[in-house]
């Protein structure tokens, strides 16, 4: 049995829908899918559940939103419409989101959970209905019935262990199984949302729970690429690669996965694979326990935006102890995570997400640091992006690091940080944003340019 997974773009009108079901019932062993809210259909178009957004931030402003709801079920009415499926559809999908609408308010992020899952609870719930319009047996899973339960963090939620032992009773169920992605439910009944991107995550968790034979990721692309194709030209595909090395490079910037996703299929050893929707018969790339090293030490260079440095000084820092642990727990104080922590011994750099930080927080870290910790000078530096080699091989290969910087020097790119850790499956550069696409063309013309 497989768990099959499908994309807000193989998802985005009729044709896409056909393209999905035909690929469902093409093999007997994709009987649990995962669907995501229509994604676009056109460049400039917009996603399903960034319309949910507008509408329920304009219900949480004006307390009615029916242009932004009327725009939600066109896409829905469109798609049925070309689908020839009828009307009852829709006016259950229009029926659904009066009644979100009509959600208590007064906890913002609760009621923001209720309207985006909105798009893939619908979206699954057409799908199913599509394949029993051709003959196909097939059901609607409520995630609720089925025992998906979350921690109750809107946004942000993460699976429960309960989760697991319920969810196995799919495996038993009859027909095809239409499951939507990105939510779940709390434990005391509220709707709760996985991060952006969260159906990855969804599909993952069902195949850890039924002891899927494989989990099939399908999205938009062949496969996962060397290094981001809107940088590199033609970059080379990645036949194989490991949960560490996919894991690393989607926390880094690969958007194919989102950088949660693997953590269930990891644990129970299950192979995932990243398909085309619109090319089924690429064989995709696989993503697997171990790999033998077939295309050099360096499996991938992925690249993020939008990170800043907390720069601390003191001199002889080392021997004072407990320095580190009270600086990191100023961060947690203020409720802030953070990345990597390069150090010397008179010097610590503490990287984060620099969207944590807004003027007030800023101006408070950097006080209680100044104060509390009687450091010699601490400064936060913003426009940070972090260029990521990954590869599991880069352990056992003498020189990687060399050729690395050698390569940044050659593109005249000046190196703000750098972070490895001993495991050495990924190396962490960091470097002005304006520099960061410059580095990623300089390191796959290094590494993958000659061959």
């Amino acid at each position: 049995m497989k768990v099959a997974k499908f994309g807000g773009t193989s998802l985005a009108n009729a044709e896409q829908i056909r393209k999905v079901c035909s690929i469902i019932t093409a093999d007997p062993e994709r009987r649990l899918v995962v669907v995501s809210a229509p994604g676009k259909r056109f460049k400039d178009d917009i996603k399903v559940t960034d319309l949910l957004i507008k509408c329920a931030e304009k219900y949480i402003e004006c307390g009615k939103a029916d242009e932004e709801m009327e725009a939600v079920v066109a896409r829905y009415a469109e798609i049925a419409k070309e689908m020839n499926i009828g009307d009852e559809i829709v006016d259950i999908i229009k029926k659904d989101l009066c009644e979100r609408l009509s959600g208590d308010i007064s906890n913002k992020a609760k009621f923001m959970d209720l309207l985006k899952a909105a798009g893939e609870d619908n979206s699954a719930k057409l799908v199913a209905q599509y394949l029993k319009s051709i003959g196909v047996e097939a059901r609607y899973i409520n995630p609720k019935d089925a025992g998906l339960f979350l921690s109750d963090e809107f946004g942000n939620a993460r699976v429960l262990p309960q989760s697991y032992e319920n969810l196995k009773a799919l495996k038993d169920m009859d027909g095809i199984l239409i499951f939507p992605g990105f939510f779940g439910y709390s434990l005391q009944g509220d709707v709760v949302t996985f991060p952006r991107g969260g159906s990855d995550i969804t599909g993952s968790i069902l195949a850890a729970a039924i002891g899927a034979d494989m989990y099939e990721n399908f999205t938009d692309v062949d496969s996962v690429f060397v290094a981001n194709p809107n940088i590199v030209r033609n970059p080379k595909p990645i036949s194989v690669v490991t949960y560490r090395e996919m894991r690393e490079l989607s926390y880094s910037g690969f958007s194919v996965l989102h950088e949660e996703t693997l953590e269930p299929v990891y644990r129970r050893g299950i192979p995932v694979c990243i398909k085309n929707t619109n090319n089924p018969s690429a064989p995709g790339t696989m993503i697997v326990p171990e790999r033998k090293s077939k295309n050099g030490p360096v499996v991938g260079i992925s690249c993020d935006n939008g990170f800043c440095t907390i720069f601390v000084s003191k001199y002889m820092m080392n021997r004072e102890i407990g320095f580190g642990r009270r600086l990191l727990q100023i961060l947690e104080d203020e409720k802030l995570s953070y990345e990597h922590v390069p150090s010397g011994i008179d010097s610590i750099s503490v990287i984060l997400k620099e969207k944590q930080l807004n003027a007030e927080i800023e101006e408070r870290i950097l006080k209680r640091i100044k104060n509390e910790l009687e450091v010699d000078d601490v400064s936060i530096e913003r426009g940070l992006s972090l260029v990521m080699l990954v590869g599991e091989s880069m352990m056992r290969t003498v020189g990687i690091a060399s050729r690395a910087t050698g390569a940044f020097a050659k593109a005249g790119v000046n190196i703000e940080v750098i972070n490895q850790g001993s495991s050495e499956v990924s190396m962490m550069f960091g470097v002005r944003a304006e520099d960061a696409d410059k580095s990623v063309r300089a390191l796959y013309e290094e590494f993958f340019g000659g061959e």
